[in-house]
């Protein structure tokens, strides 16, 4: 199942942490990032499909070594729609940070500089997009947007840029305002 239709039951149940208004705020914010750097929204988007690859992988590591509960525990403490240089720092490591810069530069033509002022924001939001699936009755219970997430078929194709896209369309707003 895809990372939006995941997305989507998690907004139909309402055990789950998910909300319009949840996604409308990770909208706004993107289209925010855009006005601010003067950049495509279609830029934002590309950055935000290959952080949502640099995370998975990085949340598959986290996954191995300290199990769903410790992944869940880094989702909730850092997702949101506020900058978090702490998230980075937790998540990636250096050599990880500069293959990520290297690759949203070479696909999006920013320069190096804005995207590393954007990434504290953009790692956050992926994060959001993830922190959906939450439980809110219950901390045992497992958080399908996250597994699906993490659980992906290996082709390395996260469609994180696909899902906001999906939210945009299913929340009323024209696609191109993001």
């Amino acid at each position: 199942m895809s990372l939006f239709n995941q997305i989507l039951n998690a907004l139909d149940n309402p055990e789950q942490e998910a909300s319009t208004n949840q996604l409308n705020n990770i909208l706004d914010t993107v289209q925010q990032l855009s006005g601010n750097y003067q950049t495509q929204p279609s830029s934002i988007e590309s950055a935000m499909s290959i952080v949502g690859n640099f995370t998975r992988s990085a949340l598959k590591e986290q996954r191995s070594q300290g199990g769903e509960a410790q992944v869940q525990q880094l989702v909730n403490s850092f997702a949101g729609n506020q900058a978090s240089s702490q998230a980075i720092n937790t998540l990636f490591k250096n050599s990880q940070l500069q293959a990520m810069i290297q690759q949203i530069s070479s696909r999006t033509g920013l320069n190096a500089e804005s995207i590393q002022r954007m990434l504290p924001v953009l790692v956050p939001l992926v994060l959001n997009m993830l922190k959906t699936g939450k439980n809110t009755r219950t901390a045992q219970t497992g958080n399908p947007v996250l597994n699906s997430f993490l659980d992906t078929d290996g082709d390395g194709d996260v469609d994180v840029a696909d899902a906001m896209r999906m939210a945009s369309q299913y929340l009323g707003r024209n696609k191109r305002r993001w």
